[in-house]
Order: structure tokens, then C-alpha cells, then sequence
């Protein structure tokens, strides 16, 4: 795998966190083969009802930020995301609120399936009437095993704490939801035949990865931003940063960040963006780079078009997919570059401070 420029992390061996990285191609096609097939299932299921709601958190959160972006764009489907507590914790009886979900699928997504406050929001929407769908990498999980459909991602083992090809894999799982859920159900079919050849090329080419890294070892203050179909990879890239290079990082919408926190923004702050190479955001984010630089900021941009690479200090080579694609290939270079960020500043990627693979939100 070339490197380019060449950086103190390729005197390293390869770390679980690289490998899996490169694992994506395989384990996308792998993905896409098993699922696919199910769109119809999803489809059935889905008859009769006219919502659907996301169940995750951490790097699934983002995954299912994706899938509803994806739902109301792609599908014309209203798509809203959990709040786990209200099944958890709220309610008279101790089993969650008298919410009546009868006209909603729930899927719920989690990348062990054994994450305790996932499957008993699945269990409490099912008891409020929901039709439930579960994403989830380990066969035989909890959530898989309790589901009305189990949607399982092919990403295999993955060793390293921070999520990569599970992630991925996740996002392959909302492309087949949003594309079950579409009124012509195989319009992206050509393009998603493709996607996993776009990120081994992206994994192989890495354009920009070591100027990336090197800014990201280099800051203290970064953010990330992003919107619309590419807000859950902006909030993933946050995330990745915060667990795999220990910097306090936020992940905020263009607009979020154009009403207030932008007043903050200087020559200490590192500014992320993730744009697609067409849509109707590509311009904004533009704007947004250039704004950013006035203010002093030193920006990296993964992805957009020319404007956008001409716009920003260090550009990253994005995917060529369309917009509603884009995310499968945008978190590609900034997985890359994290990893080699976190070996620059003398951290161990496979094994952030203080995580461990599954979580509990609750003692």
C-alpha cells in the first residue's frame, strides 16, 4: 500500500486498525451479496406502515444518521432517530413510555448485536406494535436472534476498538434499507455494484492522507463539518479523532456551525469538511472552506469538486460515486488518516484509552 510522503508510521507494523481499513473492499462486496437479496423482505415488512425509526448509538449512531438522511432523500420515507431512554428508563411500569408504534419499523443497529440497551429498545418497540429490522456484525447476537428480520453485515472479526469495516458495512446495510424502501427499488443498483472497487481504489491511491495526517497530529483544536447525506460521516470523523487521537472534537452541521460556533473559530482550529462531488450542498460547503480560511483557520476537505479542492489547504481525493453513495467512500482517506495521526502522537489506534468493543451506557 503506498503512503506517499512517507511519515513515522510507516516504520510501524501494520496495526489491526490499518488492516481492517484495507479489509473494506471484501467485506463491502461480502455485504451487498448477503443483503441485498432481502430488499423484498424489507419491502413486506414494511407494507402498511409509514415510518421508520433508527435505534443505535456511537459509530452506529452515525451509520443510522446516514440511513435516515438516505430514507427521506432516496426513498421518501420519514425517518427519525431514537431516544433509547424513553424505553429504558421511562414510564410507570419500568418498560419504557406508552408510545404507539404500529405504523413504524424499527431497525436497530449495533455492530456486536449484544449491546444491552439496544435489543431492549428493539424488545419495547416489538411490545408497542413495531415491525423490527436488526444490523448487526456477529452472528447468533442477541439483536439478530430477537428480530423480525435480521440484516447481518460481513465485515467479519474486527479486532481494533475504533469501528472501520463494521462501520462501513453499516452503511452498506442503510443503502440496501433506502434502496428496499424506493419507489424504484434498483435505480442505484449500477453504482452500488461499484462502490466496493471506489474504496479499494481509495484505500490503494490514499491522495492527501499524509497532509492530512500530519495536520491532524499537528492540531489541538479541530472540527469537523459536514450536512446532509454526509452529517452522520462528519459526526463518525468527529468521533474517530476523539477515541483514536485523544482530541476533544466537534462534529457539527454547516448550518449548526454557521449559527454561532463559527464566532470561536481562528488560527488554532483545524477545520474537517466533507463534501460530495455534486448535489445540492456541494456549493455551501465551498463557501463554507473559503469562510473558514478568512477567519484564519487551516481547513482539510475530503471529497467535492474542483471549487472545493481550489477552496481548502489540503484537499483529500473523495470518492466517484453520487451524492447518495458518497458517505461508502468519503470516511475511506479520514479512517487512514486518523490511524496515522494516532501513531504520529505515540498512541496505540487498536486501543484507545478507556474502550472497550461493546458498550454499556448504563451500570
Amino acid at each position: 500500500m503506498s503512503r506517499g510522503g512517507g511519515t513515522t508510521a510507516e516504520a510501524t507494523a501494520p496495526t489491526h486498525m490499518a488492516r481492517e481499513i484495507a479489509e473494506q473492499p471484501q467485506a463491502l462486496a461480502a455485504t451487498f451479496e448477503a443483503l441485498l437479496p432481502l430488499r423484498e423482505d424489507l419491502r413486506r415488512l414494511f407494507e402498511g406502515r409509514r415510518h421508520v425509526m433508527l435505534v443505535a448509538r456511537g459509530s452506529s449512531d452515525n451509520a443510522a444518521v446516514y440511513g435516515r438522511y438516505l430514507l427521506g432523500a432516496h426513498a421518501g420515507v420519514r425517518g427519525s432517530m431514537a431516544a433509547p431512554s424513553l424505553a429504558t428508563h421511562y414510564g410507570p411500569d419500568g418498560n419504557g413510555v406508552e408510545l404507539d408504534l404500529d405504523d413504524t419499523l424499527v431497525v436497530s443497529v449495533s455492530q456486536s448485536g449484544a449491546t444491552e440497551e439496544i435489543v431492549a429498545t428493539q424488545q419495547w418497540a416489538a411490545r408497542r406494535g413495531a415491525a423490527t429490522v436488526a444490523v448487526a456484525n456477529v452472528p447468533g447476537s442477541p439483536l439478530l436472534r430477537t428480530a423480525d428480520l435480521a440484516l447481518q453485515t460481513q465485515a467479519g472479526p474486527e479486532l481494533a476498538v475504533p469501528a472501520t469495516k463494521s462501520y462501513l458495512t453499516q452503511l452498506a446495510a442503510m443503502v440496501v434499507l433506502g434502496t428496499a424502501l424506493a419507489p424504484e427499488v434498483t435505480s442505484l443498483d449500477a453504482d452500488i455494484a461499484r462502490v466496493p472497487d471506489v474504496v479499494a481504489r481509495l484505500v490503494e491511491q490514499q491522495q492527501g492522507v499524509d497532509e492530512a495526517a500530519a495536520a491532524l497530529s499537528a492540531s489541538r483544536h479541530p472540527l469537523v463539518s459536514g450536512r446532509g447525506l454526509l452529517m452522520g460521516t462528519a459526526l463518525e470523523v468527529a468521533l474517530k479523532l476523539e477515541e483514536t487521537c485523544l482530541r476533544p472534537v466537534r462534529g457539527l452541521s454547516y448550518a449548526d456551525l454557521r449559527h454561532g460556533p463559527i464566532a470561536v473559530v481562528d488560527d488554532d482550529v483545524l477545520a474537517v469538511l466533507v463534501s460530495a462531488a455534486d448535489g445540492p450542498l456541494t456549493g455551501a460547503m465551498t463557501e463554507l472552506a473559503r469562510e473558514l480560511r478568512d477567519r484564519g483557520a487551516r481547513t482539510v476537505g475530503v471529497g467535492g469538486d474542483a471549487g472545493f479542492a481550489a477552496a481548502v489547504d489540503v484537499a483529500v481525493a473523495g470518492p466517484d460515486l453520487p451524492e447518495v453513495l458518497t458517505p461508502l467512500g468519503t470516511v475511506v482517506p479520514l479512517q487512514l488518516a486518523i490511524e496515522r495521526a494516532a501513531l504520529v502522537l505515540g498512541l496505540d489506534p487498536d486501543a484507545p484509552r478507556g474502550l472497550r468493543k461493546v458498550t454499556r451506557t448504563d451500570t
